[in-house]
Parts: structure tokens; sequence; C-alpha cells
């Protein structure tokens, strides 16, 4: 061991995690999470997906995560009743739904705790869960219209260009974009983000921002690799987290997160 002080690890899971090319989690990836784990370091998951579009994913680990937070920080919780969470202000909500009516082509997806749901599919919807293959979740289809404002909303993804985004965030009050695909982008509170999130477990146990270290591949993961005490970008990262990152591994497909434990003396 080395001097380096972790107490816990946050990942990613599409892209860091789990391979675009395998859809599966690399035998490496698993050793080092056990490893981890004996060590006596917290392994938990940061992702953008909701806590319902895990289980398609995490059921095919044979490990288990000691927490979990989602939907870009917003819903945080682990198997001890700890649980913290931060919703979109139904004022925001309403925003968003009438640019969206006002704009009937864009798919967009409304995410809640255990039901996750699209207001229409088209051709760039089926081609990104495609490319998700097996750990892509079932889409579910709903208007938003009856459920957005009566039901805890965390996260609202359209399928929106960069220009869209910025007309759209800056009609909110309390609205920003992460993006991790170049085909939609994720809305979720200005103050939240994964940061956020690795905080509210900081507070949880403990532990200063210097024990923390994050792995990452995408522009959602850019906030969290700069906040973490070291953060890692998978070698198939995109260049925003890359520069963020203190360290850039190997990708996914090379034992990218096992190596950059071993390059820190972690294990």
């Amino acid at each position: 061991m080395t001097d380096t002080d972790i107490k816990a690890v946050f990942f990613d899971i599409d892209g860091t995690l789990t391979s675009f090319t395998t859809h599966a989690v690399p035998d490496s990836t698993v050793h080092a999470i056990r490893s981890l784990q004996k060590a006596g370091i917290k392994v938990l998951i940061c992702t953008g997906r909701a806590p319902s579009q895990m289980k398609v994913v995490l059921d095919t680990m044979p490990v288990t995560f000691d927490g979990v937070v989602a939907f870009n920080g917003q819903y945080c919780f682990d198997d001890s009743g700890f649980f913290a969470s931060q919703s979109i202000d139904q004022e925001d909500i309403r925003i968003i739904l009438d640019w969206l009516d006002s704009h009937p082509h864009v798919v967009c997806n409304f995410g809640e705790k255990d039901y996750v749901y699209f207001n229409q599919d088209d051709d760039a919807l089926r081609a990104t869960w495609a490319q998700l293959g097996k750990t892509a979740p079932i889409r579910y289809f709903d208007d938003p219209h009856e459920r957005a404002l009566t039901h805890e909303t965390f996260q609202i993804s359209p399928f929106i260009g960069v220009q869209e985004e910025t007309e759209l965030v800056g009609l909110c009050r309390n609205v920003r974009g992460v993006r991790w695909h170049p085909d939609f982008t994720d809305l979720i509170p200005a103050d939240g983000g994964k940061p956020r999130g690795i905080q509210r477990f900081m507070e949880h146990y403990g532990i200063a921002r210097e024990q923390t270290m994050a792995f990452g591949d995408g522009g959602n993961d850019t906030a969290m690799l700069a906040y973490a005490g070291i953060g890692v970008a998978m070698g198939n990262a995109t260049d925003e987290p890359k520069n963020a990152s203190d360290f850039v591994t190997d990708d996914v497909d090379h034992d990218g997160v096992l190596h950059a434990l071993q390059h820190f003396e972690i294990l």
C-alpha cells in the first residue's frame, strides 16, 4: 500500500464499468472492486442512470456496491438506510413541458425513482438504445403532462443538440444540462451534479474530499473527476473528462480500472 488514503471510490457505469463493445464488465474490474472492498475501501456507483435502470447492469456483476449515486448526483442511497435526494423544481418542469409542446418532434426522457419513461419514440432513440446492447433498460412510454408535475422528477433528458440545450436551459430558473452522449442532455438542478452526490456520501461516511477517487468517461463525469481527490478518465473517454482528470488510464476493454488502481498503489 501507499500513503494515498483513499476511503471511497466512485464509478460511472456506461463506458467505465461496462464496455460499449462487449456490453459487459471486464473480469479485471470485478477483481479490482472485490480487492478494494477487502481492503476496507467503499465502492460506489455514480451514474446518470435512474435506480430502476441499473439492475440490468448490476445483476451481471458478482459484486455488491456499498452505495449508489443516481441521476447524476440527484438520488443517493445505500443498504444501511441512508438516503438523500434533490428533484427538479416544478416551475422548471412546467417550462420544460411548455418548450416540448412548442417542439413536438423532440423525444424526451423523464426520470422518477422507480419509473423512467419517454414521451415518444424515434430513430435516434432506437439507435442510442442499440448502442447499449444488453445493458439497455426497458423503454416505457407515457404522457409527461399527466405525470411530471404529480410525481417527483429527478432528471429530464431531451434528445437535442447543444444549441437547443442552451435555449432551453436559459428559460429555466434552476436547471443545467450535463451530457454524456451527443444525441441528448440530462437536465438536472443547477446546483446538483455528481460532485454533490459524492459530497452527500462524504458527509455520511465522515471522509474528506482528498480521500475520494472517481472513474468516468463522459461529459457528465467531468465535474466529478475534477472534484474527487483522484480523478481517473478511462482511455475511451472524451477530451473534456480527460482534461479534467488527474490521470488517464487504459480503456475499459483493456483493464483500465485495475491499471489505474495499481498506478496509484491503491491496490
